[in-house]
């Protein structure tokens, strides 16, 4: 395999394949940042924004043949670390560009959350008056008109938000300009709205068969303090994270948060060593050893669904020549006292930001680590002394993205990768403080 990249270069894209349909193969792993049609060659640039979607996109793709409208394409990572913006097709597509107007065509691709004139209000508004809205359901997929009062106003709205997405990851906005002089509005509804005319009537209940999505209520709540994006509720950004569903048996609806973790290795094992792998599922409020059990210790994590992510990836887990027991404990929290250690506001917790991605990440313990936060000057030689006490080293590689050391280890056994990760995650390397996480790659 090239090295790692966040450029992936798609083959065999046939020219009935239109940037949407790549969009939709991709975004299930993380933000497309810039795409590069190579139509004479059938061939594609694409570029996350992130390496680590790259590769989850590419680890996936190994094991399930992609294939677009019937035509299977075949990925791989570019010898390219960046695509430059005047590369990028992804934003402006000048065949398809009309005159600009005041009302615009909006497609949303990748839509697995519903989107309605409330949702399309509150991203549109903040480049101007919005009049009126109608949605509707094209064979290209959910479709909306927007009105500004200027043209203006939709030529800034187009400019910022065209390739844009409401929602991390998902329900990308794909702008044209409508040829469209007014539109005409009947009913103020979820579908339709007349911003100059509130007294229009609401309109019966559609049919059950117009009804294509449901009520918006229970998944997101807006932001209302003159942000231009609607925020997602926790279960359905987690869910977009992993794709659109949750893993198979997390419900989403725990609310315990605090774990009770037995059969320990407690000659080994404490605190910090506990949070370093608890962490990755969520962010740590207190753990507690337990004093007359030292075996056993109680996890607090900040809500239920990360409690619930890693009782699901961490259950039967070995560490330190233990199986991991990993339930759900009696106490609703950890009382703050001397012998509890408190995280809550470590630096050190992963959820603090990249939520998203770091939901994306989520996985049970493997035989590969990735390491961030590397000094430049770094060699393999100084990553393996400071790692190969806790096992057989299988094998390396150093890389960089944007100009940040990185590094990949693949261990003989998933339990030496996870004494690795606990042992060494936030541990000092030539002056830097390194990042470890578990890697879903099969092999360097």
């Amino acid at each position: 395999m090239s090295e790692p990249s966040k450029v992936i270069h798609i083959r065999n894209v046939g020219h009935e394949i239109a940037e949407s349909d790549l969009l939709q193969l991709l975004q299930p792993f993380g933000v497309v940042s810039k795409i590069v049609m190579l139509r004479a060659k059938n061939q594609t640039l694409l570029q996350m924004e992130d390496i680590h979607a790259s590769v989850s996109a590419l680890q996936y793709y190994t094991s399930v043949q992609p294939s677009i409208r019937g035509r299977n394409v075949y990925m791989q990572f570019s010898s390219h670390q960046e695509l430059t913006t005047d590369q990028s097709s992804h934003g402006r597509n000048s065949d398809q560009e009309s005159e600009p107007n005041r009302i615009l065509l909006v497609t949303i691709h990748h839509m697995i959350y519903p989107i309605t004139v409330e949702v399309l209000h509150q991203v549109f508004k903040a480049y101007g008056f919005v009049e009126k809205i109608v949605t509707f359901q094209k064979s290209a997929g959910f479709q909306a008109l927007i009105q500004f009062h200027s043209r203006q106003e939709a030529v800034e709205a187009f400019g910022s938000l065209h390739g844009r997405n409401i929602y991390d990851g998902c329900c990308q906005l794909d702008i044209q300009y409508s040829n469209l002089s007014e539109l005409q509005v009947h009913y103020n509804n979820d579908r339709s709205r007349d911003f100059t005319n509130p007294s229009l009537p609401t309109e019966q209940r559609p049919r059950a068969s117009q009804q294509a999505y449901p009520d918006p209520a229970n998944l997101y709540a807006f932001q209302q303090a003159g942000a231009s994006y609607a925020q997602m509720g926790r279960a359905a950004m987690i869910a977009a994270a992993f794709g659109g569903t949750l893993p198979h048996g997390v419900t989403g609806t725990n609310e315990r948060c605090t774990l009770i973790v037995s059969n320990l290795n407690n000659d080994k094992i404490d605190e910090d060593k506990l949070f370093n792998l608890f962490s990755l599922y969520g962010n740590i409020v207190r753990i507690k050893v337990l004093r007359n059990k030292p075996d056993h210790a109680l996890v607090e994590m900040a809500d239920g669904l990360q409690a619930e992510l890693a009782v699901h990836y961490l259950k039967g887990a070995i560490l330190f020549g233990k199986k991991l027991e990993v339930n759900y404990s009696k106490y609703p929290n950890i009382t703050p006292a001397p012998d509890a250690h408190d995280y809550l506001n470590s630096s050190l917790n992963r959820f603090n930001s990249n939520m998203v991605k770091n939901y994306r990440h989520c996985c049970s313990p493997t035989k590969m680590i990735h390491i961030s936060a590397l000094p430049q000057e770094i060699s393999e030689e100084a990553i393996l002394n400071h790692l190969s006490e806790h096992g057989t080293v299988v094998n390396t590689k150093l890389f960089e993205v944007n100009g940040k050391r990185q590094a990949l280890v693949l261990f003989e056994t998933e339990e030496a990768a996870t004494e690795a990760l606990v042992s060494k995650h936030a541990s000092t390397l030539e002056g830097n403080t390194i990042r470890i996480s578990f890697s879903q790659m099969q092999s360097i």
